[in-house]
């Protein structure tokens, strides 16, 4: 399946019924219909009962005369569930806040074309190639996946739209006025070298904005997805879906922060973390946050998990009718022969022992490795082995530490990516207030 890097999807959807009325048919053709009508004694004034014609898009949704309709949640709910599988509660708090997204991508579009920042076909086309690029496709191979998952590629294509024009809003109207003295930089960087060997923490995070009327609801959804995640939900594809913090277009991901920059209520949370960990939701001021925590490093320090490694894989199968007592047999023999062997050069020769394979692998990072293989590696001396570890199945397998270049060590703060955080930060939360007064200022008609 095909990991989708977006979120905010809208396709216009339109029908032409009202436009083939019987004014359009011939004459004779109309007096013809009309025989058999006063024949069943079809009253004049008609009125409909129950459900309306479901082949008819309607309205869900009117933002300043552009409309919304239940296609256009269909097809943005058709990416979700690509991704993951909602309960019907779920599925329908989820439903809410798409359409939530679909009223904010109007507006941003509506605003930005406003000020004559119209976004054109071929802009939009060549994001368009980028993502379908991304995802290790082509083009037409995004379209036709697309239209398999029950969404359409101008679904996608509006919601690219809304996010260029979202950029070129925030590039004139928010990001000019936003200032960052000389003196803040180096502020923060004194900060820094102050800090020095201290954690910082890369988090992710889906933040959900409430009003004290829906509070509650917005705890409620904000608890379903936590659930979602839990279950394996892919958490970018959820922050892009549901944030509603400036933090949505980069997948929710902040970055590497220390926890004094972050807000009380989630350095207290962000601190007891480890990574791999979620946690949430916790009430902030303006909201409820999920935080995700990515990874951790030391302020200014070489991070280990950098270093470059040249590794020996001895492994050991099974075969397939082997009973336990023989699997435990062939361990028992294969745990001998590697706590015997003699370094990196001795890995061929045990291996042939045991009817072993060896694999070596040069150039790998510690990070590349599975968590849980990384500490013990860092821990190992060149020539060292970790413990055995595997399965009946995959087999049972040692990696063999035959060299590691540690990283350099950390160049100092670079000025320019202080002052561009800084502004990122200040252009994020202004970018909230932007959105809320469009929100406030707009004609919105929900039926």
């Amino acid at each position: 399946m095909i990991e989708f890097k977006f979120s905010r999807l809208l396709a216009g959807a339109s029908t032409f019924a009202a436009a083939l009325g019987l004014a359009a048919l011939p004459v004779a053709l109309q007096a013809q219909s009309a025989a058999p009508a006063n024949a069943l004694d079809i009253p004049e004034d008609v009125v409909l009962m129950g459900d309306a014609d479901p082949n008819v898009s309607t309205a869900t949704a009117v933002v300043n005369g552009a409309i919304i309709t239940e296609t256009d949640i269909n097809q943005r709910m058709a990416l979700l569930l690509s991704t993951t599988e909602l309960s019907p509660e779920e599925t329908q708090a989820a439903r809410m806040q798409i359409l939530r997204n679909l009223v904010d991508e109007i507006l941003q579009i509506q605003a930005a074309a406003a000020q004559e920042m119209v976004v054109t076909a071929p802009e939009i086309q060549s994001r368009y190639a980028e993502i379908a690029q991304s995802n290790g496709q082509t083009t037409d191979g995004m379209d036709a996946a697309l239209v398999a998952m029950g969404s359409s590629p101008a679904s996608l294509k509006r919601q690219i739209e809304g996010q260029i024009a979202w950029q070129r809003l925030l590039g004139r109207n928010v990001a000019p006025f936003i200032n960052v003295s000389q003196e803040e930089v180096n502020d923060v960087i004194a900060q820094l070298e102050a800090d020095r060997g201290t954690e910082e923490y890369r988090l992710g995070e889906i933040f959900l904005a409430t009003t004290p009327e829906n509070r509650e609801a917005v705890r409620q959804n904000a608890q379903r997805i936590v659930e979602q995640l839990q279950r394996g939900a892919d958490f970018s594809v959820y922050a892009r879906q549901f944030s509603d913090a400036s933090t949505a277009a980069s997948r929710g991901d902040l970055g590497f922060v220390r926890l004094d920059t972050l807000p009380t209520e989630m350095a207290s949370v962000a601190r007891e973390m480890q990574p791999g960990q979620l946690v949430g939701p916790f009430e902030i001021p303006g909201g409820y946050e999920i935080l995700y925590l990515i990874d951790k490093r030391q302020v200014g320090m070489p991070d280990p998990r950098q270093a470059v490694l040249d590794l020996k894989q001895i492994s050991i199968s099974f075969a397939p009718n082997a009973t336990e007592a023989d699997a435990n047999a062939r361990v028992q023999a294969f745990n001998t022969a590697i706590q015997g062997m003699r370094g990196c050069g001795d890995a061929e020769r045990v291996a042939e022992e045991i009817d072993g394979q060896v694999v070596q692998n040069s150039g790998m990072r510690v990070a590349q490795l599975p968590e849980q293989l990384q500490q013990t590696v860092l821990g190992l001396q060149v020539g060292q082995s970790t413990p055995p570890f595997g399965s009946m199945e995959d087999g049972v397998r040692v990696l063999l530490l035959c060299g590691r270049d540690d990283p350099p060590g950390a160049t100092g703060v670079d000025f320019d990516q202080i002052m561009n955080q800084i502004e990122d930060d200040r252009i994020g939360k202004r970018a909230q207030r932007y959105l809320r007064d469009l929100r406030n200022d707009a004609y919105i008609e929900y039926n």
